[in-house]
């Protein structure tokens, strides 16, 4: 923010039910952040709606939740230029002095409204009047303003819960908010600590993987106007490791075909992916099996095989709208996390039905707690445990910092290694011991 402007935090989340509508003011602003000194503040605020959302049944605490998400990340966009992502235990440290002596012109006496309607336009706006810290005052005059230790940890609590979505997501590695207050004077040296055992990766089992690729091989056989898409977007996130957020669309980035490149010497192609988490580019290798699902897919929408290198079509071609005779009534371009998130759950729960017709009971439920960047995590774990990739490899095109975040998925599931452990001789042993 420029010295001769006044220091501000814009509201970012309107209330629940307007929510998922996003807004332009907002849209502008945050854009504007993503091509300057915050590359990912599009993607955090994608994850930030979706993670907000699931909150919008309690009014209270979706209400408590966006005011602080919104305070933290005017300190991480407006304050620090930061990534949220990229948060560590003294950044958060830095977060709790800011809010324990906050600006005077952020420090508000009253409530207002974080987004009001204009009058001559009818559309949303953030309201300039909303300040993100409430202040007191006594016989008139404003009080030092101060924050008590419940609204610190209450502030803490909210962040950690926000940091455990986004390790859930695998867009970030660690809790900054719980490793400083795993450090701080709050600090519970007794806390439970949760087995590892219980903290595994959540994969598709092998049974579970064959039940998904064969409904939406068949999905896209009887209906393919709707679900040769389907087919092409489950290949390319279980092909490529893709975390759902690299492949939908927001504030500044719209996927096209073109992501799609070939090497001009080796000829050997990969998937580009211009800014994934932290705002880092990467290159995914592409499979033989992928490029044919990429030109099925292509011929299917009548386009050439293969994509030209400017080529501007959606990485997801939208739907035609149905019974208004518009030859362009699409409705889906550039499908966002959650429209490509509920695509997938859809996908998910019908091969869970699937397996449940044919007795696979448990396996079914299992299923259908599985989400869609599941998917990535069992592209990895197969790669790794199943197709022999090398480690090095598949950390690359997984986007992983350390080798040992790949090596987690070295025999993931305890159902696998007891499977293979189940039929291990003992007269081998005896007979060493002889």
């Amino acid at each position: 923010m420029e010295d001769n402007q006044p220091l501000r935090a814009m509201p970012l989340f309107d209330r629940a039910d307007l929510l998922l509508q996003g807004n332009p003011v907002v849209n502008s602003y945050i854009t504007q952040l993503s091509l300057g000194k915050v590359a990912d503040a599009g993607l955090l605020l994608e994850h930030a709606t979706d993670w907000l959302y699931e909150q919008r049944d309690c009014e209270n605490n979706y209400k408590a939740y966006r005011s602080e998400l919104t305070t933290f990340f005017h300190w991480c966009f407006d304050v620090a230029g930061i990534s949220a992502a990229n948060m560590g235990r003294r950044e958060m440290g830095r977060y709790v002095a800011y809010c324990q002596a906050p600006p005077t012109e952020l420090v508000g006496y009253f409530n207002v409204a974080q987004f009001k309607t204009d009058k001559l336009s009818q559309s949303r706006e953030p309201n300039p009047n909303w300040r993100p810290f409430i202040g007191r005052k006594a016989l008139g005059k404003p009080l030092p303003y101060s924050l008590s230790d419940n609204a610190l940890k209450t502030k803490i609590a909210i962040l950690s819960s926000f940091y455990t979505y986004l390790m859930s997501e695998e867009y970030c590695e660690r809790n900054p908010a719980q490793l400083w207050l795993n450090h701080s004077r709050f600090a519970n040296k007794s806390k439970f600590r949760v087995d590892p055992a219980e903290e595994q990766l959540k994969v598709f089992s092998e049974l579970q993987w064959s039940y998904l690729v064969t409904c939406v091989q068949r999905l896209a056989e009887a209906e393919p106007a709707q679900h040769q898409r389907s087919l092409f977007l489950i290949n390319l996130m279980y092909g490529c490791y893709l975390r759902i957020s690299e492949i939908a669309a927001r504030a500044g980035y719209a996927p096209t075909m073109s992501q799609f490149k070939r090497h001009n010497h080796s000829g050997i192609w990969y998937f580009h992916i211009p800014r994934s988490k932290g705002g880092k580019a990467r290159n995914v290798a592409v499979s033989k099996a992928l490029l044919q699902s990429l030109q099925s897919y292509r011929r299917h929408l009548g386009l050439s095989d293969y994509p030209e290198t400017n080529e501007t079509t959606p990485l997801f071609i939208r739907h035609r709208a149905a019974g208004r005779g518009r030859e362009s009534g699409e409705l889906n371009a550039n499908l966002g996390i959650r429209q490509l998130r509920d695509e997938i759950q859809f996908l998910i729960n019908c091969a869970a039905d699937d397996a449940e017709k044919d007795g696979f009971i448990r396996e079914a439920n299992e299923m259908r707690q599985l989400t869609a960047h599941s998917i990535r995590h069992t592209g990895i774990t197969h790669d790794i445990n199943l197709n022999g990739r090398p480690l090095s490899h598949v950390q690359a095109d997984a986007g992983h910092e350390s080798i040992d975040t790949t090596s987690q998925y070295l025999h993931t599931s305890q159902e696998e290694r007891h499977q293979s452990a189940s039929a291990k001789p003992l007269d081998r042993l005896q007979g060493i011991e002889s």
